[in-house]
């Protein structure tokens, strides 16, 4: 299914740990390679997906890298539904969604063609001129606990 993302990673002076994911790699269960941010002075690379299947597992693989400096590496995802970046930073070992202001991250069920892809959500800005137009929010128990990413 046609689903453009967008993920960035910040994490300064950490191009060797990067290294391994710059090369393509047809062993990962994601497809593609992130690109240095050219001429920044503190690292950050960048890598666009046009397919759902395309992104599952890049999370875990950046969770698995070596970082020397994990509390200074930050992730950020960009659905095609979201109104903005959602944020990804390591707490307890583990990369996860740090709640942004003014934002929302609202689920709502699959239409019936969806499959059994997962289902993350879209991130919502709760100020500005939409503000007013924020589906209905799912319960939790109709959530999807699995990651897209």
């Amino acid at each position: 299914m046609s689903r453009m993302a967008q993920v960035l990673v910040l994490a300064r002076y950490e191009d060797e740990v990067m290294e391994p994911l710059t090369r393509a790699d047809e062993t990962r269960t994601w497809r593609g390679r992130f690109e240095r941010i050219p001429d920044w002075f503190v690292g950050g690379w960048y890598l666009e997906f046009y397919r759902e299947s395309q992104r599952r597992g890049v999370l875990a693989d950046l969770e698995a890298l070596p970082w020397n400096q994990p509390e200074c590496v930050q992730v950020m995802l960009h659905d095609e539904d979201d109104d903005c970046f959602g944020l990804w930073m390591f707490q307890d070992g583990a990369l996860v969604e740090v709640s942004i202001p003014r934002t929302q991250r609202v689920h709502v069920p699959p239409p019936s063609w969806w499959g059994d892809s997962p289902r993350p959500g879209s991130l919502w800005r709760t100020d500005g001129p939409d503000a007013g137009r924020l589906p209905a929010h799912s319960p939790e128990h109709e959530q999807d606990p699995r990651l897209s990413w």
